[in-house]
């Protein structure tokens, strides 16, 4: 089963590259050209156009599993170098490690409060201040109290 999994990466890979390739769009154009020009030749014939209704299903239908497993490859590794960044940033908050294997009333909920923190953010008037998804609205309010403190320290 492994050996087959690999072959099929392999395969995958290889295929992905090739049919996003100019020569691929290409090769593809010069089979629609050819077609449309031999028209006339088969007089338009229903044959002639089920022979290029069948040809285009059956690469689309081929396609969609590669460019599947393809976008999985690709979401996969962002998905690692972001909880990269996470791990290595001692200020941003673990829970967000893995949030993709959330349910969507947990991602809704998360984007609630984000959209939260948007709103603190837009009172401070300060954009290079951050939150944490664990202590988002206690660091607030910690910063605007350091600044009323330090304001009235500068006045007296």
């Amino acid at each position: 089963m492994a050996q087959n999994s690999n072959l099929f990466e392999r395969f995958a890979n290889w295929a992905t590259k090739a049919t996003g390739s100019a020569t691929a769009f290409i090769v593809a154009f010069v089979i629609i050209l050819a077609w449309g020009i031999t028209g006339p030749v088969f007089k338009y014939s229903e044959t002639w156009q089920l022979i290029i209704n069948t040809g285009t299903t059956i690469i689309t239908f081929l396609m969609v599993f590669l460019i599947q497993k393809s976008q999985n490859k690709d979401s996969k590794a962002l998905h690692l170098k972001l909880n990269e960044l996470i791990a290595a940033n001692k200020f941003a908050s673990n829970r967000m490690v893995s949030v993709e294997d959330l349910s969507e009333k947990e991602l809704d909920k998360l984007h609630e409060f984000y959209c939260e923190l948007t709103e603190l953010a837009k009172k401070e008037n300060d954009i290079h201040s951050s939150h944490s998804i664990d202590a988002a609205k206690k660091n607030h309010l910690s910063k605007i109290k350091m600044r009323k403190e330090s304001i009235t320290k500068g006045i007296e």
